[in-house]
């Protein structure tokens, strides 16, 4: 059996060691259009200011390790131009050459992955004015920041590649903007959650202007103009485009291939073309949704890597079945740590879903052992049937474990208010008795047993002022001297049983803390006493971030520096 690989990296490099593995005697072909396989995309932003100064630790294997270990033939600056199904080969260009040839298969897996999303723009191929995603790109832009020492950059685009490339220009010393159409960083968060990164970003002075529309860009005084629509121009000596990745398709789409959402290959479960022989892999191909069963795109290395294995696997007689993407992810945001898994609220809201939301702020270990953070935790689940649907996490530490376990239970099926019944281990310098995933399940489970009501941020501005209902925060008096809520009361939480002859019996209660936790306190004690209680998810803390960040965006000059 002759199999031909089109891609090296990821899905590609995963998919040949597997045949391998598997079939001792395969003939394995793979080609590489880069000079490089194997290599890491997601460290790449980091060799760039140097957390990785090493450029060989940017590639995991070589043609030459992969053919010793897997007697697997990497062909490196091929770059295959033409698929032909009907006589099972495909056409080669070699770019060291100028060689062209046919290579004809038996079994043939695609892993293009994806390119920069380029927008047919004005300017979009200056020489100041780069792309990031393969290691080229990678040595490019360190090259030119060595040779040009720029003082500036401006990075059109909020996603992961943008936010840690960000970071590490910042590193370096550099005036760092991120200028993007969305109002918002990082689409898998929600708004109130992506103010804690808006926050965490402005703090190292780099630049937000959100909500602004890239024009194009024109050379000016050895730098570049980023042209704006409908606002003054931005000025930088560098321009990095990270606005996202399109699947790269072109030659499916010439060979006739059925193309789905984003113009990304259709695959069945087993990771099978609409053509006989041919499969696909990666980020160019169109993956079910694990949580909502959509037709979707996840470009991301982990998916990239299982789906390799399972076009493996059935190449070579097996059965694999792949079951969908759920999208956890995780980035470093200099100090902070912001992780997510599943769908978040606006988009579950988007597909129909009669969703709700528990938020709390944890610690992350036990609070009387030195050293614990707050991190701020969102959970959305499904109204009714309690489905977990997804979870949003921003902290300093112990994120990335509390959205391992959150992905697993959403991978699982288990309900949300099953989340109190899994047994965590617990020590004091990693965690709480009561995990913060623990606490997620006892709150939503506080929710499903009727225990508690709640409301949330986004209902503030509609709670009536006439005396109608009893706004009440329960945090101390310094604490509220410092910020509160308009038409909110201040009764401390520890005086409130003394008190109660101050709030008017048969009037609603809304309650807020900090938090969320001593108001849900107020809210049983209250309720003990005949009062109609709500609670306040995620309290005057998460409230604050996001009205602060609405301000912030809403007032910030088209340069950028909002903070």
């Amino acid at each position: 059996m002759k199999v031909v690989i089109v891609g090296g990296v990821a899905g590609g490099a995963t998919a040949a060691a597997r045949i391998r593995r598997l079939d001792e005697e395969a003939q394995i072909v793979v080609f590489e259009r880069s000079g490089h396989i194997s290599y890491a995309n997601c460290g790449l932003p980091y060799y760039i200011g140097g957390a990785i100064g090493d450029p060989a630790a940017l590639t995991l294997q070589t043609p030459e390790s992969f053919y010793a270990r897997f007697r697997v033939d990497m062909r490196v600056l091929h770059e295959v131009t033409a698929l032909h199904p009907e006589r099972k080969t495909v056409s080669v260009k070699d770019l060291t050459t100028g060689e062209s040839f046919e290579e004809p298969y038996d079994k043939l897996i695609l892993s293009p992955g994806a390119r920069p999303t380029q927008p047919k723009l004005p300017g979009v191929g200056l020489g100041r004015v780069f792309t990031l995603r393969t290691v080229e790109d990678t040595l490019r832009i360190k090259e030119h920041i060595r040779r040009e020492r720029p003082r500036s950059a401006v990075l059109a685009g909020g996603g992961f590649i943008g936010l840690e490339l960000a970071e590490n220009l910042r590193e370096l010393g550099l005036e760092v903007t991120i200028v993007q159409r969305p109002r918002q960083l990082m689409s898998p968060f929600d708004p109130d959650m992506a103010a804690f990164l808006h926050s965490q970003v402005r703090s190292h002075k780099i630049g937000l202007a959100l909500g602004r529309t890239v024009e194009g860009f024109r050379e000016r005084e050895g730098g570049v103009d980023v042209l704006l629509k409908d606002e003054p121009s931005l000025h930088a000596d560098m321009v990095v485009l990270a606005i996202g990745v399109t699947p790269d398709t072109a030659l499916a789409r010439a060979a006739g291939l059925e193309l789905g959402v984003k113009g990304a290959i259709v695959v069945n479960d087993r990771m099978e073309t609409s053509a006989p022989h041919i499969y696909a892999v990666g980020d160019a191909v169109q993956v079910k949704h694990y949580v909502t069963g959509e037709d979707t795109v996840i470009a991301l290395a982990g998916p990239a890597n299982k789906q390799g294995r399972i076009a493996a696997d059935n190449v070579c007689g097996g059965d694999s079945r792949y079951p969908g993407s759920q999208g956890s992810s995780v980035i470093k945001i200099f100090e902070m740590t912001a992780a997510s898994t599943g769908v978040n609220e606006t988009h579950a809201k988007q597909l129909g879903l009669d969703v709700d939301k528990v938020l709390l702020s944890p610690m992350s270990h036990a609070g009387y052992y030195p050293g614990g953070q707050v991190m701020t935790m969102k959970v959305v689940f499904e109204k009714g049937t309690f489905r977990l649907l997804g979870a949003q996490i921003v902290g300093y530490e112990g994120v990335d474990k509390r959205i391992d376990v959150l992905a697993a239970a959403i991978h699982a099926g288990l309900k949300a208010t099953e989340l109190k019944d899994l047994d965590l281990a617990y020590a004091p310098p990693y965690s709480s008795a009561k995990d913060p995933v623990n606490m997620a399940g006892y709150m939503i489970d506080n929710l499903a047993r009727g225990v508690v009501k709640q409301f949330h941020a986004e209902d503030i501005p509609a709670l009536p002022r006439d005396g109608s209902v009893t706004l009440l925060d329960v945090r101390t008096p310094a604490e509220y001297g410092r910020g509160r809520v308009e038409g909110f009361r201040n009764i401390p939480v520890d005086a409130l049983r003394e008190r109660l002859g101050e709030l008017e019996a048969g009037r609603p209660v809304y309650v807020m803390c900090q938090s969320g936790l001593r108001s849900y306190i107020a809210c049983r004690i209250l309720a003990g006493h005949g009062f109609e209680t709500y609670n306040l998810s995620g309290g005057f803390r998460c409230c604050e971030a996001a009205a602060s960040d609405r301000r912030l965006i809403q007032r910030c000059a088209p340069c950028g520096m909002d903070q």
